[in-house]
């Protein structure tokens, strides 16, 4: 069963300024004052604008820049990444690709044994589902990302 994600207007209507700052006007969050940057509860992390899938628990790690990383997206489909020129800076900037929320960027100097990337994501732009819940909240899908040696963790 697939699921059609897309920018919600209710949604969007509802975000706090901080939220509508990053998702919708390609803002930043200040380091170390983000929800997630500190979770390590299991779960995945969705846009708070459309819902998609974005990034898993199990792929997070503490870069020390004070914002959620990961390795990987759960899905290349759900996320856009983009030449960003602002700031006098280069970098690649990484959207939702069916709500279009800004998320962050990626750079090329996350952990080596796993791809070396880093996407550098904001907490505003998150809704975090912990894995206890994916099932409730139409999520079953990607319980498997939490199970070890063929038992659900």
């Amino acid at each position: 069963m697939s699921h059609q994600y897309r920018k919600d207007p209710a949604a969007v209507e509802s975000l706090s300024a901080a939220q509508y700052h990053v998702t919708q006007e390609s803002g930043t969050e200040l380091p170390f004052t983000g929800e997630y940057c500190n979770n390590h509860e299991p779960g995945i992390y969705v846009d708070i604008v459309s819902g998609e899938p974005l990034f898993a628990s199990v792929d997070k790690f503490d870069s020390g820049t004070g914002w959620p990383s990961f390795t990987r997206p759960i899905s290349a489909d759900n996320v856009v990444e983009r030449q960003d020129r602002s700031h006098f800076m280069d970098r690649v900037e990484v959207r939702s690709a069916h709500g279009d929320s800004h998320l962050g960027h990626v750079f090329p100097d996350g952990p080596t044994e796993t791809g070396g990337l880093r996407y550098c994501i904001n907490s505003a732009s998150l809704r975090f589902i912990h894995r206890d819940d994916l099932q409730a909240q139409g999520y079953g899908r990607y319980l498997h990302l939490f199970a070890k040696d063929g038992q659900q963790s």
